[in-house]
């Protein structure tokens, strides 16, 4: 790896750490957080799903802007709207707001993630490419992912032992300090390499030119569209698993007000991630294709989430959601691989955001019926529709095996560290 593909690589860490930092301090404890100010299971996972509705209706618009007008400024308007959307939170948290104000809040803060999700991948594949490290993308992505667990577990525990000694809202306001760090940190050091955005056109025929291309090697590209499809199934219940994960396993340890216990769950499920990070180079060598991995992988998520469903033990519970976090984890960089490879640089932030709308809208239509059978019937029971949710995707991870694109083979290369 040359020394600017090594510096591409330390800001794409730096970026992943400070804003997955940013974000973990209320991962433990949003759910708890947001049954604190005042709404029901039902409700709190109606606002998590507004806020996949903004992905929704967000994602490809976002992307459309990372393609048109630049990734980095794609990365800052990100940061920017996520700042402003943590203290609205907060705000709404301290006066016990309706439920449709946290619907808007939500949206605006799927908003915010939208603008972080295309253009941050395309940026560092564009960048890469540039600068001749373009076979060394699962590498980097598997570093980034152990970034991303290092921060998520302090961020994770930190929050939930600082909400713990003081209350729920101070690690709101913690990570609106780290989003500000953020959004200094892009400014001074992201630029886009290898992508220069083409204005030439004017704003609307340029939106319709990146429209049409992206749907083309997008939606139009099998190998792509299967698993878009089978994105559609995984975004359904990975969302409502982790977050229906800190009011249940509290339930399994007996003290319900343990946010510290919380924010050690959501520190578990990062130390999965430190490590599927690390293991992406075993797993290359260990797998002929990418899709072999997504197979078995998503096959050992929806049997982790059966068990779920008969859960009575608190030790169990946390040696099963280490296992399912794994399998998740593990799977990612080898799908991000896969699909970045089949997209033309010009179009590649719009069918990034595309196939991230294919996951939140799997949220978006999951997290209300789960949270309402979570009312109803319990977390047992709204976790057994979760596998049955999370086995469906198995169908499209089988028929992108069948297209043999050529970014499913994988040449390996030993890893240069």
């Amino acid at each position: 790896m040359s020394d600017q593909a090594k510096r591409v690589q330390r800001i794409y860490l730096v970026l992943t750490l400070l804003s997955t930092l940013a974000a973990s301090f209320i991962w433990g404890i949003n759910t708890l957080f947001l049954l604190d100010a005042g709404l029901t299971n039902t409700e709190a996972f109606a606002a998590n799903a507004f806020f996949t509705v903004g992905q929704v209706i967000f994602e490809v618009p976002t992307g459309v802007v990372a393609d048109t007008w630049g990734r980095r400024t794609s990365y800052l308007l990100g940061a920017a709207t996520l700042l402003l959307s943590t203290l609205l939170y907060l705000a709404m948290w301290k006066i016990h707001a309706p439920l449709w104000s946290w619907a808007v809040a939500s949206a605006v803060l799927g908003l915010g993630f939208t603008f972080f999700s295309g253009a941050t991948e395309a940026w560092l594949a564009d960048a890469l490419t540039f600068t001749g490290a373009k076979d060394e993308m699962d590498v980097v992505l598997g570093r980034g992912q152990v970034v991303f667990g290092i921060a998520m577990l302090i961020g994770s525990v930190g929050g939930g032992f600082i909400a713990q000694a003081s209350d729920l809202g101070v690690p709101y306001l913690v990570r609106s300090v780290v989003l500000a760090f953020t959004f200094v940190a892009a400014a001074l050091w992201m630029r886009d390499l290898g992508f220069t955005p083409d204005r030439s056109k004017g704003v609307r025929a340029q939106v319709r030119l990146v429209l049409r291309a992206s749907i083309d090697n997008g939606w139009r590209n099998p190998p792509v569209r299967w698993l878009m499809l089978a994105g559609l199934f995984n975004g359904g219940v990975g969302m409502y698993a982790f977050y229906a994960l800190q009011p249940f396993v509290l339930q399994l340890y007996g003290d319900e007000r343990a946010f510290g216990v919380a924010g050690v769950l959501a520190a578990l499920v990062s130390g999965t991630q430190i490590v599927a990070g690390l293991a992406a180079p075993l797993l290359r060598r260990m797998a002929s294709r990418r899709t072999h991995v997504l197979l078995g992988t998503t096959l050992v998520s929806a049997a982790c989430l059966l068990a779920m469903g008969f859960m009575s033990s608190f030790p169990v519970a946390l040696a099963v959601v280490v296992v399912w976090s794994f399998s998740f984890w593990a799977a990612t960089p080898f799908r991000e691989a896969y699909v970045n490879a089949l997209i033309p640089s010009a179009q590649r932030a719009t069918v990034l955001s595309f196939d991230n709308l294919m996951d939140s809208a799997g949220g978006a239509l999951a997290q209300p019926m789960l949270g309402r059978v979570a009312d109803a019937s319990g977390y047992p029971a709204s976790y057994l529709v979760c596998s049955a949710i999370q086995a469906a995707a198995l169908p499209f991870v089988a028929l992108a095996r069948r297209e043999d694109a050529p970014s499913d083979a994988i040449a390996f290369k030993p890893d240069p560290r």
